[in-house]
């Protein structure tokens, strides 16, 4: 008889079982609908290479085939118990008694090999990878000798050849462990990816909660240093009169700004507005003053008018922040300039300061949350300024050096009014 050997379909069936697992473990993680049908999956995904490896089985010799059909059988009712076994057990004999006709040795060994992996299930889920790779392989072992006693006890054909113990009893433990362990690992990249969604929403909402705090802090500053002018025993009843419009102005700019997060639930379209920036750049200096006498800081400016689109929200207190950290950079004082020009289609608004300075990783750094050279600062000032410049399709350059000042250089679009006829 002409027979050729194919043990490289050893290598067919280990695919056809890693594929299977595969499958499974993505259809359980990207499929929301189907990971409500968990058993209903692995047992199809099981039932496939099942199937497959009776269909292309490893021929030890000219009078004995075998194949791994018994390693997604096992791995089935492992992780899916007796309901998911009995129904890969049906498949697997029908598939067996169609292909090769009825074997009652057959029937016998895996109906033993079901019963006792389908008692073994509840403990195995409980372990941790460990054990369940351990005890995944003992138990392998255990019903490849269990089932070999059988068949020398049914068959008075049946022979143990060094062929069939390395393919019966040697083989499968390490394709078992090696299926476990894939298994488990690819389990926990799908809990590890759950758990890092819920902390990106934590910190988000960790992100949320400090940028209130921060942008409401700066009106509110505003408002602290106008009421301590208001003590001012000299002050005439007009400055008491423009000081506490001051007041009103930058109390009705923080309450904007905590409505304005209080609906980021519910999003709505973002509100364009024209935007005098000579105006509203003057209107902040004014406002900042009170700070900048705080820390001996004298402000100067030279704006060209100029207009330009975008939240005028978002704008003043993009601005606010910069004049803000330029101020503050500047602990023994100093002087801060302020300078717009218009160059061609562009605006451009610089922001110079005699202070501290920044270093090339602070530069590069710059717009980062939470990474401030200010040792209370917490970067959310200049993340907003950032993405506020960013929003409106300009741009921002830095040009700093440690104790030498900073040139904050702030380029937006200009925007030309159309006129109708």
């Amino acid at each position: 008889m002409n027979f050729t050997y194919m043990n490289q379909h050893i290598l067919d069936n280990l695919f056809y079982i890693l594929v299977s697992i595969l499958i499974y473990s993505t259809l359980l993680d990207h499929g929301k609908k189907l990971s409500q049908y968990g058993k209903v999956l692995i047992t199809t995904c099981m039932s496939i290479p099942i199937l497959l490896c009776m269909k292309f089985p490893i021929y030890i010799d000219e009078y004995c085939v075998h194949d791994l059909r018994q390693i997604p059988f096992i791995i089935g009712t492992l992780y899916g118990g007796w309901p998911v076994g009995a129904v890969l057990l049906v498949i697997l004999l029908t598939g067996r008694f169609v292909m090769n006709g009825f074997n009652l040795l057959t029937l016998l060994v895996y109906l033993v090999i079901f019963v006792i992996t389908a008692l073994f299930s509840a403990k195995f889920n409980a372990f941790n990878r460990k054990s369940k790779l351990n005890s995944s392989i003992v138990l392998i072992v255990f019903l490849g000798i269990l089932s070999s006693f059988l068949a020398l006890a049914m068959s008075d054909s049946f022979q143990i050849t060094e062929a069939y113990i390395f393919y019966f009893i040697i083989l499968p433990p390490f394709i078992i462990g090696l299926a476990v362990y894939i298994i488990e690992i690819l389990k926990d990249a799908i809990l590890i990816r759950t758990q890092m969604v819920r902390l990106e929403k934590m910190e988000v909402v960790s992100q949320l909660a400090a940028s209130i705090s921060h942008e409401v802090r700066n009106p509110l500053t505003v408002v602290k240093g106008f009421v301590q002018l208001l003590k001012a025993p000299d002050l005439t009843q007009t400055e008491k009169e423009q000081y506490i419009q001051h007041v009103v102005r930058e109390l009705n700019s923080a309450e904007s700004i905590i409505s304005e997060y209080l609906a980021f639930a519910k999003p709505a379209h973002e509100k364009v507005d024209t935007i005098s920036i000579d105006r509203e750049i003057g209107y902040l200096i004014e406002m900042i003053k009170p700070l900048a006498n705080m820390n001996v800081v004298t402000i100067s400016e030279q704006l060209t008018p100029g207009i330009t689109r975008g939240n005028i929200q978002h704008f003043k207190q993009c601005f606010l922040n910069l004049i803000k950290n330029g101020i503050e950079a500047m602990p023994s004082g100093g002087e801060l300039r302020i300078i717009s020009y218009v160059n061609d289609d562009d605006i451009i608004i610089e922001i110079r300061d005699d202070g501290i300075g920044m270093n090339k990783e602070q530069i590069h750094r710059f717009g980062e949350p939470y990474y401030s050279s200010k040792e209370k600062g917490t970067g959310l000032g200049s993340m907003v300024a950032v993405k506020t410049i960013q929003t409106m399709n300009g741009t921002l350059h830095i040009n700093s050096a440690s104790h030498k000042g900073t040139t904050i250089t702030v380029t937006l679009p200009v925007y030309h009014a159309v006129s109708s006829i």
